[in-house]
């Protein structure tokens, strides 16, 4: 969607700060601040419709109205903190194995301690976030209904594009449930059909939200256009399977029921459509990833653009807190690393000493595997993977070294095929161990990796093969939680439970609070157990 972002961005960002009022929540339900103006009167031109839309799947890349400083959606809280990709990623990959980082910024080391509590600001801003796009979402659905259209005179050709732009609004809504429940629990459920004055909504179980997001990724599935039929980076009938697929295969953390057989035919549908594995894993994370070949991989991404999309999260937050000691920020198309990002050594020892798999090429240089001090840059080694250059090495578009141009992929075919090779393993109905391997090693081969056999397809290295693959991608706390390894002592990873060797933690931490500040505004928000 770099397209939509370059040519529409800059409209509907300035058109959107006067309908959606910055932190505005149906979830939290804040009073309006008075800076709105009605939804028709924005919605009063045929370009708008797309203006909105644009709106919407940059909401999971922008932090507010003018860039990286001004106008910030979330207010209370550092503007690139809380961006959505990087609010969901410190909550997914720094509680885990996969990433510690050594700033002292607020409570941000209680992430890989587990040791968070519900007046955290992160966790609160993530929230709040996940809150202002899903009334984003709900407010371009009320304002987009056959009624409205026709009282606007839109003609029959603009209103069927406008049904593909609904069904791809309801997706996006989906996901940030998705990402809700699963990080959350239960909350409130607010929809276009919510009452539009005042009122604090009631709370939804998770087992409600995941019945929602389940009953709405069937209905407009059929509405969304075919795999790769759709404009770039907007979404398609395979992201909607992707995220209803992953809906099931963690249905038994969610609602205590096994829905992988389920899954199955999804993911089948995936593999067998017009999506295909790039032949370059590395070049998936660059500057260029939207052109190089891995855009025929990534079934979603959220598209990032240094000139149009910038923001201290994101990709750019991927790409310079990775960055310090010797390295040379330069080979990463910035102009400076933040010396804060490094990952574990029981990530590191998931890959042989000396491996091949180009997966696995961490930066050691000056660095110790072991991490004696979380705040010292040089324990533990350094992570590779986002670049803002492309395959040539050219820096990306912003010449300054400030932002980058790389994509962060939500969905990639890869995942597709692991999330087959789980299922199989754990016998689920419709998929089998033959297939798996071949879908493993067609992943190995990519990565010069030493090639599995049947006999290798266990549930440990189905887990350990996910990290290989998708490491900073942002799954890593869902998948070691469907794998019963995140919480508690069966898994011990280095500052877990926040002793150097690591030590176990409390099972209610699977879930985060619902933020204090939430539950003093909706009094009808339930907290999570233990908090």
């Amino acid at each position: 969607m770099k397209n939509i972002q370059k040519k529409l961005l800059s409209i509907s960002l300035l058109l959107l700060v006067m309908v959606f009022p910055s932190c505005t929540s149906e979830l939290d339900q804040s009073p309006d601040t008075g800076s709105s103006i009605s939804g028709s009167e924005f919605f009063s031109t045929p370009e708008s419709y797309k203006q909105n839309l644009a709106k919407l799947y940059a909401g999971f890349a922008t932090s507010g109205q003018q860039g990286p400083a001004g106008s910030p959606d979330i207010s209370g809280i550092d503007e690139g903190t809380s961006q959505y990709i990087r609010g969901y990623w410190m909550m997914q990959e720094l509680t885990t194995d996969e990433a510690v980082i050594g700033w002292n910024d607020g409570t941000i080391k209680d992430f890989h301690s587990q040791a968070w509590t519900t007046s955290d600001n992160f966790i609160n801003a993530t929230f709040a976030r996940f809150s202002f796009q899903i009334v984003n979402c709900n407010e371009f659905l009320r304002q987009t209904t056959d009624e409205k259209l026709t009282a606007r005179g839109i003609d029959a050709t603009l209103k069927a594009e406008i049904a593909t732009y609904r069904a791809e609004a309801r997706f996006l809504r989906a996901i940030t449930y998705w990402h809700l429940i699963d990080t959350f629990g239960g909350s409130s459920l607010v929809t276009e059909d919510s009452p539009t004055t005042f009122y604090y909504p009631e709370y939804a179980t998770r087992a409600e939200l995941y019945k929602f997001i389940d009953d709405e990724l069937t209905a407009i599935t059929p509405l969304l256009k075919a795999p790769k039929s759709n404009e770039a980076f907007r979404v398609d009938q395979a992201a909607a399977w992707m995220l209803q697929a992953k809906l099931y295969m963690n249905a038994k953390v969610y609602i205590g029921t096994d829905h992988y057989a389920e899954a199955v035919p999804l993911i089948s549908k995936i593999t067998g459509s017009a999506y295909s594995l790039h032949t370059n894993y590395n070049q998936l994370f660059l500057a260029d990833n939207d052109k190089n070949g891995a855009q025929n991989e990534f079934i979603f991404a959220i598209a990032f653009d240094g000139l149009h999309t910038q923001t201290y999260g994101g990709t750019t937050f991927l790409t310079h807190a990775p960055v310090g000691g010797s390295m040379n920020a330069a080979s990463f198309g910035i102009n400076g690393g933040w010396g804060g990002i490094r990952t574990t050594a029981a990530f590191v020892d998931k890959f042989d000493a000396n491996t091949t798999d180009t997966r696995g090429q961490f930066y050691k240089a000056g660095q110790t595997k072991e991490i004696k001090d979380i705040s010292n840059f040089t324990d533990g080694y350094a992570i590779q993977k986002f670049r803002n250059v492309d395959v040539n090495g050219k820096q990306g578009s912003d010449k300054a070294g400030n932002f980058s141009d790389a994509d962060f992929p939500i969905f990639r075919l890869a995942d597709a095929y692991l999330m087959y090779a789980e299922c199989a393993v754990r016998g689920a109905a419709g998929a089998t161990i033959a297939n798996a391997t071949t879908y493993v090693n067609a992943l190995r081969t990519r990565a010069k990796g030493a090639t599995v056999t049947q006999g290798d397809l266990t549930l440990d290295f189905i887990l350990d093969e996910r990290a290989r693959e998708l490491h900073w991608e942002g799954h890593r706390r869902t998948d070691l939680i469907r794998f019963g390894k995140f919480t508690g002592g069966s898994y011990i990873w280095p500052w877990k439970g926040g002793s150097a060797s690591g030590s176990p933690t409390q099972s209610y931490r699977d879930l985060f609070p619902i933020p204090a500040k939430a539950l003093a505004t909706n009094q009808k928000l339930q907290q999570n157990t233990g908090y």
